[in-house]
């Protein structure tokens, strides 16, 4: 095994990246929908306008045109962290390690590589990292032009002990590692590739498989390295996914319950808009509850529970997140912001965009956390106020999104998970851009919004709600709306216009905008969320307003 132990500056927070207007052209991102997706989008990118052809000196040029666009697309187009009011990168001291999966330890955070194979530590006190190579990791020497060339890892945490480190590995593989000992334990798993994980009050392991459908369990005391010793399969009733080959049938989501001694998991067939998730009690080894998703939520990724025993789930292929009661079986769904046109390099939003709301987790106050994946944001949601928090994430790449040339800002930074510990304070990995970033929730946003818990308006008809803005420090920003109507937050053929679009409000002070909402002739009737507040470049504030049409 070897340590690479690296000093690295602390962040200087007063590098600011300033996010310049963008143009008015409309474009259409290059969205990843679903985790299974990433290397069909990978080959389809980089093949194009690169033509097989015979002769060696011709193909070794495609190669390098290959490699390069790789280390475009994939290890970062700025080798200098940015940060903003609330967020700080640090970029990683190895050349394109492409970071995913990432957990806090106290001071401590742990980060793999997923191309070059190490179990990466950084020490936020001290502004230092130590990186371990991973004693087999197959992807680390093929070359950039290799399809793929990382091996992914998903899912990075620490066990009740403290001493361990667990993480998964797309090989069939789990990994631990002895913090005490620097020793590497590897376990094989029966999982087809593991990707999300945690621990039961007992300090056993739960975990699923992207391309399996089933839970799975590895029992802590039994495990033994280099064997499958300590596993078994615990399969999961598809009955709901008939006529779909089990090929097209991907396992989402995963949380262990702690205190009712669950499971719940999720599992997915994107293409056929099929979802469900799975309640299994471990005391009875048994799935005691199977809740059949719409439609229109056939992609349920990342679950988080909260302090009520209510899942929370993230679509991962729309703009929504939805809560899910097991005491009422109801399914409440809420909404992102409406994606930034600063993604698209222009000033409008294109109709085909959505935010992706990829994984949930609990901070230390019950509030709910996520990452908008091709939104660009990190989200914090408070269940009991219905409040949103979003948070810009300063860094774009244009790789990743079909950018118009003239544009100056534009792309997403990719951030595939992220960890929140007990203060609140997140960190989140940025796959292609090679830096890892500290989100500072203790920060206080500038403004909170009070708006109506419930509104209600016939067909056809229109309704005014009050939204008071209430500054906590200076604020200068856009007022904003979204709504559950359409999966990517739009309000399809209903409407709303704000009495003002720009606003400012004084520390202190408060500010009343009346927002006009005029239900559609042809809305069904029903219970609608609308996501009312205002924002600017940095961060923006918005409260659920329950719409009732009648």
């Amino acid at each position: 095994m070897e340590k690479l132990e690296i000093l690295s500056p602390l962040s200087d927070s007063s590098r600011e990246k300033k996010i310049t207007s963008p143009s008015s052209k409309k474009i259409i991102v290059y969205a990843i929908i679903g985790i299974v997706a990433i290397a069909a989008v990978y080959i389809s990118m980089f093949s194009r306008n690169v033509p097989e052809v015979s002769d060696p000196a011709a193909n070794m040029q495609n190669d390098d045109a290959m490699e390069q666009r790789f280390e475009q697309q994939f290890c970062g187009n700025s080798a200098s962290p940015n940060s903003n009011a609330y967020i700080t990168e640090i970029a990683l001291p190895t050349e394109c390690e492409m970071p995913v999966g990432i957990a806090i330890d106290g001071a401590k955070v742990w980060y793999v590589s997923t191309k070059r194979g190490l179990l990466g530590s950084y020490d936020s006190a001290a502004g230092t990292f130590t990186e371990y190579e991973i004693p087999s990791w197959p992807t680390r020497l093929l070359p950039f032009a290799a399809i793929p060339s990382w091996s992914m890892s998903w899912t990075v945490k620490v066990d009740g002990s403290g001493e361990n480190v667990w993480f998964t590995d797309q090989n069939n593989t789990i990994w631990r590692f002895d913090q005490s000992t620097q020793d590497f334990h590897m376990f094989k798993v029966p999982a087809k590739y593991p990707s999300m994980m945690d621990f039961d009050s007992n300090g056993n392991l739960y975990y699923i498989g992207i391309n399996s459908q089933s839970i799975f369990l590895g029992n802590a005391s039994r495990m033994q390295n280099a064997t499958s010793e300590g596993f078994r399969e615990i399969s999961l009733p598809l009955e709901g996914f008939t006529g779909i080959t089990s090929d097209l049938i991907t396992s989402g989501g995963l949380v262990v319950d702690k205190e009712q001694n669950d499971v719940w998991v999720s599992l997915l067939a994107f293409q056929q808009k099929k979802g469900q998730l799975f309640q299994y009690d471990i005391d009875t080894d048994r799935v005691v509850r199977i809740v059949d998703l719409p439609a229109d939520l056939g992609a349920p990724v990342g679950m988080e529970l909260d302090n009520n025993g209510n899942v929370w789930v993230a679509d991962h292929g729309t703009s929504t997140f939805f809560k899910y009661d097991p005491t009422s079986d109801n399914i409440t769904r809420f909404v992102t912001s409406i994606a930034s046109p600063k993604i698209y390099g222009g000033s409008t939003t294109p109709s085909s965009a959505y935010t992706l709301p990829y994984w949930i987790d609990k901070g230390g106050d019950g509030s709910l956390w996520f990452n908008e994946h091709t939104g660009n944001k990190i989200a914090r949601f408070d269940p009991e106020e219905l409040a949103l928090v979003e948070y810009w994430i300063p860094s774009q790449n244009r790789a990743w999104t079909l950018c118009p040339p003239q544009a100056t800002a534009c792309g997403i930074a990719n951030v595939m998970q992220f960890a929140v510990d007990p203060d609140n304070q997140l960190w989140f990995s940025e796959w292609t851009e090679n830096k890892i970033a500290k989100l500072d929730a203790s920060k206080q946003v500038p403004i909170s919004v009070l708006t109506p818990a419930e509104v209600a308006v016939a067909k056809g008809e229109s309704t005014e709600i009050k939204v008071t803005l209430a500054g906590s420090s200076d604020f200068s920003g856009e007022m904003m709306a979204a709504g559950t109507f359409m999966p990517n937050g739009a309000l399809g053929n209903s409407t709303g216009i704000f009495s003002e679009e720009s606003v400012s409000v004084p520390s202190g002070g408060s500010k009343e905008v009346s927002y006009t909402f005029t239900a559609a002739d042809n809305l069904d009737q029903g219970q609608y969320m609308i996501m009312l507040g205002a924002g600017n470049d940095d961060v923006s504030y918005m409260k659920a307003v329950r719409v009732n049409i009648i």
